[in-house]
């Protein structure tokens, strides 16, 4: 939301902050969240950043501003109004945004809806999920549900001996490929993907897959093929098309929608404010907070009496709902979530 005369307010509590993410050392992991995005965890390999999570199994950290040293969860447990109007739940925020660095295929997994989540598994949310493509080594792929249609007798047995693969639809992906998983989609992301996720707040999955791949112990991950086989869309799945983008124009930055649903938007933003002399002019509204990460270049945020947070490639800011009046100056691609 712009605010093109940008009456400062003077509520501290209302200003953007940055955040540090938790980390996750998945065996399919690789290094690019360490050597292209800059993310100092102590973990080999390192699979998933979760750069912006109030999810008990791992939440992002407060790095800046007047809660610097907080956990994400303390933080809106203390200030639920930073949600604005959205539905809220008790302390947690209604999405997960990560980065993941698929140097090995991922298992072949889905996730549940909410309302079975709800039902068998503890009042958890289930688990849409929108992938945005960072980038892709020339033979990246993702599986995307089937061929065509299957019995869960045949994916079963086929799961069974070792065949699953025949049956799987495999896409070739390319950087800036945008991608909806909704629950019960059969989906997985393959080796030499680089992505941004958002999703629901859940870290319910359920594999069906793993390449019987052993872990660092010798043990093979397990699988849940009954819950899968319940919640699974085993419908055979058309090519899933690349969405209808229209690039906006502004004062300073463009942006284009990557996808709208009941649980997340997600725009991407071009900001080149280098040949402006005005910088670009936002403000939050009561609704939603949004969160903005930086996927390439750097820039700088500006806030009353000229108060600045740098951020970089990598970097993850939150903004609270009813924010402060703030800029943005640099050149730089982010990804601004709202809800």
């Amino acid at each position: 939301m712009t605010n093109k005369n940008m009456n400062w307010k003077l509520d501290n509590n209302s200003q953007p902050f940055l955040l540090a993410p938790a980390g996750k050392d998945y065996l399919w992991g690789g290094r690019r969240l360490k050597d292209d995005f800059s993310k100092e965890i102590d973990m080999s390999p390192l699979a998933e950043t979760w750069e912006c999570s109030t999810h008990p199994d791992g939440s992002s950290k407060v790095v800046s501003g007047i809660h610097k040293g907080m956990l994400l969860t303390d933080v809106i447990k203390k200030h639920p109004e930073y949600l604005g109007t959205h539905p809220k739940t008790d302390g947690e925020l209604p999405v997960l945004i990560k980065l993941i660095d698929a140097k090995q295929n991922l298992s072949v997994q889905v996730h549940p809806d909410d309302e079975y989540a709800g039902k068998y598994e503890n009042g958890s949310l289930g688990k849409t999920e929108m992938w945005y493509v960072l980038d892709a080594g020339k033979d990246a792929n993702l599986v995307y549900g089937f061929y065509h249609d299957m019995d869960k007798e045949v994916l079963r047995n086929s799961i069974e001996d070792g065949t699953v693969e025949k049956y799987l639809q495999k896409i070739a992906v390319k950087k800036d490929d945008v991608f909806f998983i909704e629950a019960g989609q059969v989906h997985a992301i393959g080796a030499g993907a680089l992505i941004a996720e958002v999703q629901e707040n859940s870290n319910l999955t359920y594999r069906l897959y793993d390449y019987n791949r052993v872990d660092k112990n010798g043990q093979k991950r397990a699988l849940h093929l009954d819950k899968a086989l319940e919640v699974a869309n085993l419908k055979g799945s058309s090519e899933p098309a690349q969405p209808m983008r229209v690039l906006k124009f502004h004062r300073g930055y463009a942006t284009d929608l990557l996808c709208r649903c009941k649980y997340f938007q997600v725009e991407r933003m071009l900001l080149n404010t280098e040949r402006c002399r005005e910088m670009a002019d936002f403000q939050t509204g009561s609704n939603s907070f949004q969160v903005f990460l930086c996927t390439e270049g750097c820039g700088v945020l500006f806030w009353e009496d000229m108060q600045m947070l740098n951020f970089y490639k990598g970097d993850c800011i939150f903004v609270p709902a009813d924010s402060v009046a703030f800029k943005l100056h640099g050149k730089a691609c982010l990804l601004k979530v709202s809800c």
